[in-house]
């Protein structure tokens, strides 16, 4: 559950006692305003992770002690944006609204493994890509290997789908998943610069700071969206992103309204 300013209720209350009981002194009004959203920050800032003022799984987790090396730090994103040549705020909205909040999943059989989803038609076409006639698997197992999307099960039980599809050929279930916090595609892993689809998957198993590494290569490597992004063009940004039907999720308004949020802040806290 994500926390953020103008938030209300229970969760917000405990949100704000954590607080306190590192420090802060803010009012414990079950109200998330501008005062808890200030030591939501300074709590980040210290701690090193994203400091976006949003209390999310990551954030909270600390509070309660659980401190975790994998997880992405400002730090990394500021690296990012230099490397990219754009604004701090820009790569900071695009990590709030098109990543998946973590990179890894917690509890749960696949406990630590990176957070995917599986598509069983590109397994289809991966296989094919591969020298592989789908069309035995896909009577068999139309749930991993099919012509049409879909088949989703959901959270980490998408690795059950994909050991499956592995048990086929290990490359293409790879290249058939989304993986880490900003889920690019296993099928990009030679475009961008991994030996191998298998090399791609435990670099994503690693840290988040490698799985915004892949999203990094990922815009260097498309001059549209990496000049959208510079530009701040957020429907042009997430059309090529998020594909076609972006703004029926309305990605564009999502990213443009981070943005502002995120350059704000930082003219706050400078």
């Amino acid at each position: 559950m994500l926390l953020r300013q103008g938030s209300i209720g229970p969760s917000v209350t405990a949100l704000q006692r954590e607080l306190n009981a590192v420090g802060y002194d803010i009012g414990v009004d079950g109200n998330f305003g501008n005062e808890t959203m200030r030591a939501v920050r300074s709590y980040q800032r210290k701690q090193g992770l994203v400091t976006d003022g949003i209390a999310g799984p990551k954030t909270r987790a600390l509070l309660h002690g659980q401190k975790n090396e994998r997880l992405l730090r400002q730090i990394d994103l500021v690296d990012a944006a230099d490397r990219l040549g754009v604004e701090l705020a820009a790569v900071m909205a695009v990590n709030e609204v098109e990543s998946r909040g973590s990179g890894f999943h917690f509890g749960g059989p696949h406990n630590g493994a990176p957070v995917i989803l599986f598509e069983r038609h590109i397994m289809r076409r991966q296989l094919q890509h591969h020298g592989i006639n789908p069309l035995q698997y896909q009577r068999a197992q139309p749930d991993i290997v099919n012509a049409s999307p879909g088949g989703y099960i959901g959270g980490h039980r998408e690795h059950d789908r994909r050991e499956r599809a592995g048990k086929i050929h290990t490359a293409a279930s790879i290249e058939s998943a989304s993986w880490g916090l900003f889920q690019i595609m296993g099928f990009h892993w030679k475009r961008l610069g991994y030996q191998s689809a298998e090399s791609y998957a435990a670099d994503m198993a690693i840290n988040e700071a490698n799985q915004l590494g892949a999203f990094v290569r990922f815009i260097e490597k498309d001059k549209g969206i990496h000049a959208a992004l510079r530009r701040h063009d957020w429907a042009g940004f997430a059309s090529r992103y998020n594909g076609p039907n972006y703004a029926a999720n309305d990605y564009d308004t999502k990213l443009a309204a981070a943005y502002r949020r995120h350059s704000e802040g930082m003219r706050l806290a400078a």
